[in-house]
């Protein structure tokens, strides 16, 4: 295959880029940011600094790199994740504008594939109908709407893959998290009933690995672990294998007074199934959940 990869510096991007040229793909990473290209290009990748909101650039891009499948990547997020409504002003952007400049360079390529990375915290019930009043998950409904349209309209193989939440060495919110449990800053909320999908990153990669050749087009696949976590549980066992102090309690009240991130962390219930992707992609997670991620990632 010969692979084009939007996001390619990104915390999925650079691991995508490695795995692929390790199975002897050629790979193409689109970046917004000059900084990482001498890494991108160490590990045997051609690179490509491109805004994705140009348009021109976009296309003039797909066609110079000549791919057979695209990997849609793009975001914007802070390293430490987001924390408040603004921090995903850029990324909705992308999800809305970069991918349709992606979508169309694409079908000007001649492109067979198309590979989306979508959230699942954010992802619609029906992509095809869904309305928010939330501009995260307009945007996250847009992309997948877009992706699964020009599918329909026989225009490309367009895959949607809603991600749980990446977890790992390499994801920068999770070392961030280890960082504050560690310090204390991260409390344990009473009654926090919240089911969370998660994903280990080096999980999240095989499983786009597998999209790109087995998956069907026009389908959804949820790239999760076996078992939703509650946010206070996730806190506890990284207190546990960090070897921390144990977390404060507090009420569950209180983060709705101090923190709009936390609350809505532990309102959260979205527990779903991999099952399609292990059926039809022949996928299974190393990390069957999260306290085994994390167990390895401390032992």
């Amino acid at each position: 295959m010969n692979v084009f990869i939007a996001g390619g510096s990104g915390t999925i991007g650079i691991p995508l880029v490695r795995a692929l040229i390790a199975d002897g793909h050629a790979v193409t990473a689109m970046t917004r940011s000059s900084n990482k290209q001498d890494e991108l290009k160490r590990m045997g990748a051609s690179v490509l600094v491109v805004d994705a909101l140009n348009r021109d650039a976009v296309i003039a891009a797909v066609r110079a790199a000549k791919p057979t499948h695209v990997i849609h990547q793009l975001t914007a997020l802070p390293r430490s994740g987001p924390r408040r409504s603004s921090d995903v002003n850029a990324t909705n952007r992308l999800r809305i504008d970069g991918t349709r400049h992606l979508l169309e360079a694409a079908i000007h390529a001649g492109v067979r594939r198309f590979v989306a990375g979508s959230f699942a915290l954010l992802a619609p019930r029906d992509p095809m109908i869904a309305q928010s009043k939330d501009p995260a998950a307009a945007a996250v409904a847009s992309m997948e709407k877009q992706v699964l349209e020009t599918t329909a309209n026989g225009f490309i193989e367009g895959i949607i893959l809603r991600y749980g939440m990446f977890y790992g060495l390499d994801v920068p919110s999770n070392i961030a998290m280890i960082d504050m449990v560690r310090k204390r800053r991260l409390p344990v909320v009473r009654k926090d009933a919240s089911q969370l999908p998660f994903i280990h990153l080096e999980d999240a990669v095989s499983a786009t690995l597998r999209a790109l050749e087995f998956a069907t087009a026009g389908s959804i696949y949820e790239i999760v672990d076996d078992h939703a976590f509650c946010f206070s549980e996730i806190v506890e066992i990284i207190a546990e294998l960090s070897n921390s102090a144990k977390p404060f309690k507090v009420p569950a009240w209180l983060p709705r007074i101090v923190s709009p991130y936390l609350t809505r962390m532990t309102s959260i219930r979205l527990p779903l199934s991999n099952a399609k992707a292990k059926s039809e992609l022949d996928w299974r997670p190393k990390y069957k959940t999260m306290r085994e991620g994390l167990a390895h990632m401390f032992y």
